[in-house]
């Protein structure tokens, strides 16, 4: 069985999906990150149990991450580091082994892919990734920390992966891709999970 930690962030109306604002308004898109959350930790559990941690930021007061310690069972830490390259590659550090690190942008996830994913690492692969289809990923494994991966990153762009795998040249690390999966950024992204979920619901405005 192998770790996996989830990075998430509180859902606080008007500081997260920020993007998606316009379409859903601030407390809806806040809902919605709770959404998003609950279904990783859901998938991380089933494929992990007791092997799960969440990783907060800013930290881990906001009430749903004592929520779900609470009633889910799942460790909380909070994320450390001035930038996302920074943050993880703490998580990476503290857990110091083999570790899948997914987000809470991917309703697409599925014990599938993390069994996918764990499977490329166990075959010899120093690092596995999933790729998002708008230029980042939605899942990078480690045999073992690799701090270096992380740096000089230009985060939130559509050049992450490509950028990845440069540096992934550059260390003469080996690596999978077994998937591309999508993620919920930006409006039209509510109209493809929409359709995932069989239901236009989330297209209303909520406010």
């Amino acid at each position: 069985m192998m770790d996996v930690a989830i990075f998430a962030k509180a859902p606080q109306a008007g500081a997260v999906k920020t993007r998606l604002i316009p379409a859903l308004g601030a407390a809806g898109a806040a809902r919605l990150q709770r959404r998003l959350t609950l279904h990783a930790v859901e998938v991380a559990n089933r494929f992990a149990p007791e092997k799960t941690t969440l990783w907060c930021a800013p930290d881990t007061r906001h009430r749903f991450f004592r929520a779900l310690h609470a009633h889910c069972g799942i460790e909380v830490r909070s994320q450390v580091g001035a930038d996302l390259g920074a943050r993880m590659a703490h998580a990476f550090a503290m857990l110091d082994g083999p570790l899948l690190l997914v987000g809470s942008d991917c309703p697409a996830l599925q014990v599938e892919h993390l069994t996918g994913a764990a499977r490329a690492l166990r075959d010899g692969h120093d690092a596995v990734f999933i790729p998002a289809e708008d230029g980042g990923y939605v899942l990078v494994g480690l045999q073992r920390p690799q701090p270096r991966l992380f740096e000089d990153i230009v985060w939130g762009t559509g050049r992450v992966m490509a950028q990845t795998r440069e540096r992934l040249l550059e260390m003469k690390l080996r690596w999978a891709e077994p998937y591309t999966l999508w993620d919920v950024d930006q409006v039209g992204d509510l109209e493809r999970l929409a359709m995932l979920d069989g239901s236009s619901a989330v297209l209303r405005r909520q406010k």
